[in-house]
């Protein structure tokens, strides 16, 4: 398998069904995202470990170039705890460690309420968090990212994300303010012509796959990216 577009990589043979309804009718996008989530989550659970790795591999290797020249000594950078296929960047974010960077990942402490930071080290013991992902402990100090890598299902070139469907980075990042940058990363084949945005969908400033940067940009010259303005 190579790293390319193909289908096989994130959705059935037919690939993407474009959103043909009211942009305005909310139930008509959520059942569309429904069924688009469900493809997409078949295609990427169909990977084989070796595509996977691949994958993953790319992703981690474009963020590592794209972020080359970015000051990151004591800088706050959020994750994310791999789920359900999701590229697995945590030996990529143990590099950004490596340059001077504190790692964290999200909590989610009550449903219905944004997300919170917790300090995260690659060797430190974890415990169980909602839909028993883990999550570091209580007592590992909760922080406020300025660089956020954002998992997404699919993506389009406004730079909106779709995920899982509950709504967490949405809420955690239309709380935050300043706005942490936010860079989503997904697989290529998980493109779609449009997740036909709702009010509540925050856009991404960058989104890159495994053919990397493919929406958005990334600033040059060597200081964190500015935190994004809400809009």
């Amino acid at each position: 398998m190579t790293l390319s577009s193909d289908p096989c990589q994130a959705g059935a043979d037919d690939g993407p069904r474009p959103f043909t309804g009211d942009p305005a009718d909310p139930l008509a996008v959520a059942r569309w995202r429904r069924d688009e989530r469900k493809r997409l989550r078949a295609g990427r659970m169909r990977l084989s470990t070796a595509a996977r790795d691949r994958i993953t591999a790319a992703i981690a290797g474009h963020l590592a170039s794209l972020l080359s020249g970015t000051d990151l000594s004591g800088r706050i950078v959020g994750g994310y705890w791999p789920i359900r296929g999701e590229p697995d960047l945590r030996t990529f974010l143990s590099g950004l460690r490596a340059r001077g960077a504190v790692l964290s990942l999200p909590v989610c402490e009550t449903p219905v309420q944004p997300m919170r930071f917790r300090r995260w080290q690659p060797e430190q013991d974890m415990v169980r968090g909602h839909w028993g992902i883990p999550v570091p402990p209580v007592a590992a100090g909760e922080v406020r990212p300025e660089l956020i890598i954002v998992p997404l299902l699919g993506w389009d070139m406004d730079r909106y994300r779709l995920g899982f469907g509950a709504g967490y980075f949405d809420r955690t990042l239309a709380a935050l303010h300043p706005r942490p940058f936010c860079i989503g990363t997904g697989l290529q084949a998980a493109h779609l012509p449009t997740i036909a945005p709702q009010p509540h969908d925050v856009p991404m400033d960058a989104i890159v796959t495994e053919l990397g940067l493919q929406a958005g940009t990334i600033p040059e010259g060597g200081a964190l990216p500015s935190a994004r303005k809400t809009d």
